[in-house]
């Protein structure tokens, strides 16, 4: 038996990315497949939102990007992070796109220039005369997610410092801003986080009619009960205070589950349990309301159990906790479906 099992439900990605293609109109979707897709797969996810009409995919690195080139010859891939001589060149041999925020413009490779409007991050102060080899215009929203008033602003201020271009792609919009800011879809909308069915508003996924597509399981390898007085795991950070069950769960940090996600909730058979003392590198606690067999199912993320709750108890992002599970096969056995 795994420890634990990691299933990514392509069919949920897909209807993902047909939520969004409907919410752009005649903007283009480009699928932001960074980190893995987010820790989903990124081959994976790119074979599945291409097949939705999705135009182009976007990676941090060249690296990230040479993989997918691999798979998905003649599509267009754009690589956001900085790039180094080397990875110019790579890049030239490759045919991938460069997301470029310092000069000198980089000759005989695809470019889109970025623009810093107020990210404070990569980008340049202003725009440079147009060469020839600049295909795309680009920014980057900060507050999104938190402030669209804020985000119209920088909106504002790309519209008005790429008037004077033509013929080029202008794309500023995120996830966030795709689903809720209209201005900012243009001509492309990068689009990551809701593509994988979490929230960029940290609020249930349904609310902007999305699917999680990640679904992460494991079981219950041992369960004991503590007498009032004892404890948990280490440190002591849980002593029960009247005889309490207990279960043992073969996932900890070293999975991806998080020391500080002490205090959230899992399912097991289906019920809401409570992750109570610390959190170890290979094993978590549960309280459980009475015994149960070892060998009992238990949800960690999917199945009514959010990323979103689960982010909120450990004060950090939902994209953070996907980027972070280790699906490594020497720690869980990963599943893809397309249903």
């Amino acid at each position: 038996m795994h420890r634990s099992e990691i299933t990514i439900d392509l069919g949920a990605l897909r209807r993902n990315a047909r939520r969004l293609r409907s919410v752009l109109g005649r903007s283009q979707l480009w699928a932001v497949v960074k980190a893995d897709g987010y820790g989903h797969g990124a081959v994976d996810v790119a074979g599945a939102v291409l097949g939705e009409g999705a135009l182009a995919l976007c990676v941090a690195t060249v690296a990230e990007a040479l993989p997918l080139r691999r798979e998905f010859p003649g599509v267009r891939i754009l690589v956001l992070g900085p790039s180094t001589e080397r990875d110019v060149a790579q890049a030239r041999d490759a045919d991938l796109d460069l997301a470029v925020f310092d000069e000198p413009i980089p000759e005989g490779v695809r470019v889109h220039l970025k623009l810093d409007t107020g990210m404070g991050r990569w980008g340049l102060s202003e725009l440079p005369g147009p060469p020839v080899n600049v295909v795309g215009l680009m920014s980057h929203l900060a507050t999104a997610d938190s402030d669209p008033g804020f985000a119209r602003g920088q909106i504002q201020r790309f519209e008005e410092a790429t008037a004077r271009w033509s013929n080029v792609i202008r794309h500023v919009a995120n996830s966030a801003a795709a689903l809720r800011i209209p201005e900012s879809r243009l001509d492309a909308a990068r689009c990551g986080i809701a593509l994988y069915g979490m929230s960029p508003f940290g609020e249930p996924p349904a609310v902007d009619g999305l699917e999680p597509v990640l679904r992460w399981e494991s079981y219950l390898a041992q369960v004991r009960q503590l007498a009032t007085g004892e404890s948990t795991g280490y440190g002591r950070v849980f002593v029960a205070c009247e005889p309490t069950w207990i279960g043992l769960v073969p996932v900890g940090y070293a999975d991806g589950f998080r020391r500080d996600l002490t205090g959230t909730r899992v399912q097991v058979e289906g019920k809401a349990c409570r992750v109570v003392g610390a959190v170890s590198m290979d094993a978590i606690a549960v309280e459980l309301d009475r015994e149960l067999p070892a060998g009992t199912p238990v949800t960690l993320i999917g199945h009514g159990v959010l990323i979103e709750d689960h982010a909120r108890a450990a004060d950090t992002l939902n994209y953070e906790l996907s980027t972070r599970i280790n699906s490594s096969p020497t720690r869980a056995r990963r599943v893809v479906i397309d249903a």
